[in-house]
């Protein structure tokens, strides 16, 4: 008994359509979720969410969600600034909705960076930053 192939599959599929970025607002200061955000705000939040996650650390987050800075504690400042950005970068851009990150400026101060840097999202572009322990 041979197979056949049925070429009608191909005309079953859809076009994947982009789900709406509605989600809950976290108001860090004041420790509570309340209300919601869309679009470019839910993408900011989802920023800090990423950057606040050391990958690895957390069962409940898939090995590819966070980024990974502890390790770069006691590194001299050389070598941490460029592992910030290209970890920052890793980190990011697995997010469909980031297209680009450029325009690091990065501030030492006392085993700290301060770091700042324009995202170029599919909602526009606007500026971020981190501060980073090492």
């Amino acid at each position: 008994m041979i197979p056949e192939v049925n070429d009608g599959l191909a005309a079953d599929f859809e076009e994947a359509v982009a789900q709406p970025t509605k989600n809950y607002k976290i108001h860090v200061e004041k420790n509570r979720i309340a209300g919601f955000i869309d679009e470019i705000e839910a993408l900011k939040q989802a920023i800090f969410l990423m950057l606040s996650i050391e990958r690895y650390d957390y069962i409940i987050y898939s090995w590819g969600f966070g980024v990974e800075f502890k390790d770069l504690f006691g590194k001299a400042t050389s070598y941490v600034l460029p592992e910030i950005k290209r970890r920052i970068s890793e980190c990011l851009l697995q997010d469909d909705r980031i297209l680009e990150l450029d325009n690091f400026i990065f501030e030492t101060k006392k085993g700290k960076v301060h770091v700042i840097y324009t995202v170029h999202s599919i909602y526009g572009d606007f500026e971020s930053d981190w501060e980073v322990e090492y």
